[in-house]
């Protein structure tokens, strides 16, 4: 553990036997505040700037939107944590190619948008409004976190044919407990953390923790789903990905790479390939990635 991170959790830990609220509240801020902005490689700058831009309000904050194309049912790109739109460059390119319209967004605290924090909540919110704005999706490509916000919309209103899920996290109680794993939180903490979660983003909302899951009711959402997963990856754990596919039963298909890891994945060509592949045709689920 960083020695920053050690001392976070101790103060966090003392602070539980003092101020419960209060320490919840503090680890929240942390919880849901980016590890920095990610930055675009040069290529990826370059293809931004090809984008109509456009914005959203999400909470009071200007959100950065992005479209390629203007014709048909767009194909939604949803990021993961301390990412943005542009690392899925790869994926634009290809479908542009194809002759599909693209649809992207920077959450808060991330890329181009205002904030220093985001949450699961601002970002089904976001792509909400961009189905307002676009009509529904063909597909949605997500990655990571953005897989988890993925399901959640889904099952919030917003509609798609199918989803390819990257380096995906089906459970949002694993984010809590990799996050208090990182920090050296105990118990009264995570429990505070908790309480604050369902007090600051659902307040009122029975039965949050299940509806928050990826796996939560896959029947509500009729969608296909292609769920890319690196064998290797250091952040998801592919147990994450196995039970997705498992809740999905045969609408879903589960193909694990190797030596990817959970970033790399958005860039490995014959990954973009059946990514694509599946997303805007009717070809059938892959068993490999050739």
């Amino acid at each position: 553990m960083q020695p920053m991170a050690s001392l976070l959790g101790a103060a966090l830990g003392a602070g539980s036997y003092v101020a419960p609220a209060l320490t919840g509240r503090a680890a929240f801020h942390l919880f849901v505040r980016p590890a920095g902005r990610s930055t675009a490689r040069p290529e990826e700058a370059a293809l931004m700037r090809e984008a109509v831009v456009g914005q959203l309000r999400v909470d009071g904050l200007a959100v950065a939107t992005y479209r390629w194309g203007s014709g048909g049912r767009p194909v939604l790109l949803v990021h993961g944590w301390s990412s943005r739109a542009a690392k899925f460059a790869g994926f634009v390119r290809a479908l542009r190619e194809r002759g599909h319209t693209v649809v992207a967004f920077d959450a808060p605290g991330h890329g181009a948008s205002a904030g220093r924090a985001t949450n699961i909540r601002q970002m089904r919110d976001a792509i909400r409004q961009l189905q307002e704005e676009n009509g529904e999706f063909t597909a949605v490509v997500a990655h990571s976190f953005g897989v988890l916000a993925t399901f959640f919309a889904l099952r919030g209103g917003v509609r798609a044919d199918r989803v390819v899920a990257l380096g995906g996290v089906a459970d949002f109680d694993y984010l809590l407990e990799r996050f208090s794993a990182r920090l050296g939180l105990g118990p009264r903490v995570q429990r505070a953390l908790r309480a604050h979660v369902e007090e600051k983003l659902f307040p009122g909302e029975p039965g949050i923790w299940d509806r928050l899951a990826a796996t939560h009711r896959p029947d509500e959402t009729g969608v296909r789903v292609l769920l890319l997963h690196d064998a290797d990856d250091e952040v998801a754990a592919p147990a994450q990905a196995r039970a997705i596919a498992a809740a999905y039963g045969d609408r879903a298909r589960l193909v694990e790479t190797r030596g990817l890891g959970h970033r790399r994945i958005l860039h490995d060509p014959r990954v973009i390939e059946s990514a694509v592949a599946f997303a805007v045709t009717d070809e059938n689920l892959p068993s490999a990635v050739a």
